[in-house]
């Protein structure tokens, strides 16, 4: 008989489902594929969704991220660095229906002692022994996952111990599908949770003026973050830009590249020589360097990365259509000053204006040498050098906000535009 822990997460507990009882045949992988467009009467998870849209020349860059956090069983042992255990043991069928329910999919994977990271064909998800980071764009739908990742963790004897959800306001909110209408449907929603609800008491939180860029941000937590086993690289930094430079855009574009560069080559070969000359022809190998890459090119544009470096990791997101280009940076590098990040990452994308957004325990952030989100506004400037194409470029910080929740976790956004 197939071990418990090993069964498929397509037959889940009643406890671990956000439907009706007679809906729970619902959950099998087959059926969890987008259904219809959100409707009034949003209580049956598994029959709502959106469909695919066709493609417009626009897409929703901004990711939705979830970062779910579990502590071992009471009284088992620790497990020795660089061993497997815990979350990283979930085979691939089961991520592979966890990411189903988000309306993704695995394209590739890389791998060390820390952590395990995966590209997806809308942004990324790294999974280390106690906590798993899923990065989603587009139209995805991030939190109808959190059921069955619950119940991988339970089959594994963890618990969980903190959840949080955050994004960026979206440029096409009218394109998004249930449960991600609105900020105030995807709270009704993981408060409907019934796991999550019962256990864990969250609260949503709005940071950043409400007619410009803002961001979301949900936390529930029963621990204290900083103890989180995993939780060695306790800062994750993420740099949101917007209309940036064109001709950096032109990089990710697929047809620029030569297709076959012998008869020999493979069609996955070509993909992953492309995807390599981007991100050299773009600058991103130099952003995360001594890093282990796993970059993706698309078609007809796109492209997305993954470094990982010990503990951390880095993530970048790029879709360069001209009117809606975006561009994303994310760390968790427990590095003492941000500064010189922020400034290289910059100067490759040259945005017109872009977003920062820190989450990190208190601890993690009172560490910090300097910080450009809790600094004087003259003091948080990006200055820009000249080069062959550009002049010099300034951005000054327009706004900033910081807010302290659920006892220690602190989340931190400020907004730059070009002067």
């Amino acid at each position: 008989m197939q071990n418990s822990r090993c069964e498929s997460l397509s037959n889940l507990a009643a406890d671990y489902i956000y439907v009706s009882t007679g809906d729970l045949a619902a959950f099998d992988v087959a059926d969890a594929q987008p259904q219809s467009p959100p409707l009034a009467d949003t209580s049956d998870d598994e029959k709502s969704g959106g469909v695919d849209r066709e493609y417009t020349g626009v897409f929703e860059g901004p990711e939705k991220t979830l970062e779910v956090c579990f502590r071992r069983k009471d009284g088992s042992e620790p497990v020795p660095d660089g061993e497997k255990a815990g979350l990283r043991l979930i085979d691939r069928h089961n991520l592979d229906t966890i990411c189903t329910k988000a309306r993704c999919t695995i394209l590739s994977s890389v791998s060390n002692d820390s952590l395990d990271a995966y590209v997806l064909s809308e942004s990324s998800l790294f999974v280390y022994n106690y906590m798993i980071i899923l990065k989603t764009c587009g139209t995805t739908t991030l939190l109808r996952c959190l059921a069955v990742l619950i119940e991988a963790a339970r089959r594994l004897d963890l618990t969980l111990d903190w959840v949080g959800y955050s994004r960026k306001n979206f440029n096409f909110p009218e394109d998004q599908c249930f449960p991600h209408g609105s900020f105030n449907q995807e709270l009704k929603y993981l408060f409907d949770h019934r796991n999550l609800s019962n256990k864990l008491d969250g609260h949503g939180y709005t940071l950043g003026p409400v007619t410009d860029d803002h961001w979301f941000v949900f936390v529930a937590d029963k621990t204290i973050r900083s103890q989180v086993e995993d939780l060695h690289n306790d800062r994750v930094l993420n740099i949101m830009m917007f209309d940036f430079d064109m001709d950096v855009a032109a990089c990710f574009y697929y047809d620029k590249y030569k297709q076959r560069i012998s008869e020999d080559e493979t069609e996955d070969e070509s993909v992953r020589r492309i995807s390599f000359e981007q991100t050299k022809a773009s600058g991103i190998d130099l952003l995360y360097p001594e890093a282990t890459f796993d970059p993706r090119a698309f078609e007809p544009c796109g492209y997305s990365m993954n470094a990982i470096k010990e503990h951390s990791y880095c993530t970048m997101h790029i879709t360069p259509e001209e009117g809606s280009s975006y561009a994303s940076f994310e760390t968790n590098q427990k590095i003492l000053d941000y500064a010189s990040v922020i400034n290289d990452v910059v100067r490759t994308f040259r945005p017109k204006r872009f977003v920062i957004t820190l989450i990190a325990d208190d601890g993690g952030v009172r560490e910090l040498e300097s910080n450009i989100l809790d600094c004087a506004a003259s003091s948080a400037r990006v200055n820009i050098p000249a080069n062959d194409k550009n002049p010099a470029q300034t951005y000054k910080r327009n706004n900033s906000a910081s807010i302290t929740v659920e006892e220690d976790t602190v989340c931190m956004m400020g907004n730059w535009i070009l002067t």
